[in-house]
């Protein structure tokens, strides 16, 4: 097999150059980080469930018109994605108040947001990507007002859209963080929707229980980190019943024979 020109690698993902010009190859890795990779540890599959998750949450996407750098999953644990230029800002939507939120403000964590609020943080590890305001968007340049009303409007309608699919399943979509990035067509550029969409990034409640089935597990040492990402992953239909670990460990095999 011939060795591929790695880009960049992450918390939680792998960057490697693409089979054409303007492609990229994501490897989802199992590494677990919380609190600025301050707290670092490993969810057994992790990786597998978020690219299924991520793959199925973008195609739907595409179906009601948000475009993305998605083009297919290849594997796994990897999917081909478009070259895009992030743009330097992680936007946080929010329906109910929990994580930094209540904490900022003394809100008691579960309490329902009277409308839906949009956050932006700007994307630094070395700082921990702090809380900024569109003005400070605007003064230092990282996205254009045209950029941000796009970057808005989308983070909308990828909530509704969201919140419908996931109270289908019995779930409360509470928060989630998006990244967008640029795609460059002549003298032109458009936003579109990158990163991933998983249980990495959101927090995901049982509607009947309130148990968190998402990365809060692992920030607060609530164990059950795996078991809550296949349930996930089990509600959206995208294993047969019991086949989530089987197909971690059937990953998890091929990586230790290096296959």
């Amino acid at each position: 097999m011939s060795r591929r020109r790695q880009i960049y690698e992450g918390k939680a993902k792998i960057l490697y150059e693409g089979p054409e010009p303007g492609t990229i190859i994501q490897y989802f890795k199992d590494d677990a980080t919380a609190f600025n990779a301050e707290k670092k540890g490993t969810i057994n599959g992790k990786g597998v469930i978020n690219n299924r998750i991520s793959e199925h949450i973008f195609t739907l996407l595409g179906h009601i018109g948000i475009p993305s750098h998605f083009i297919r999953r290849l594997n796994m644990r990897e999917q081909l994605v478009k070259q895009v230029e992030i743009v330097p800002i992680e936007v946080i939507v929010r329906n109910v108040a929990a994580g930094s939120l209540s904490k900022r403000l003394g809100i008691e964590e579960g309490t329902p947001l009277p409308h839906t609020l949009l956050e932006y943080c700007y994307k630094d590890d070395a700082l921990g990507d702090p809380l900024v305001a569109e003005e400070h968007i605007a003064c230092f340049g990282w996205a254009s007002q045209e950029e941000m009303q796009d970057i808005s409007a989308m983070a909308i309608r990828i909530n509704d859209f969201m919140a419908g699919m996931f109270a289908g399943i019995g779930i409360r979509l509470v928060d989630f963080k998006l990244e967008f990035g640029r795609v460059f067509e002549g003298d032109f550029s458009r936003i579109i929707l990158a990163d991933e969409i998983s249980p990495d990034g959101c927090r995901l409640w049982d509607i009947e229980t309130n148990e968190k089935l998402d990365k809060d597990r692992f920030r607060r040492d609530l164990g059950g980190e795996a078991e809550a990402y296949q349930e996930v992953a089990r509600r959206l239909g995208l294993f047969p019943e019991g086949g989530v670990s089987e197909v971690a460990d059937l990953d998890s095999e091929r990586k230790k024979r290096g296959k």
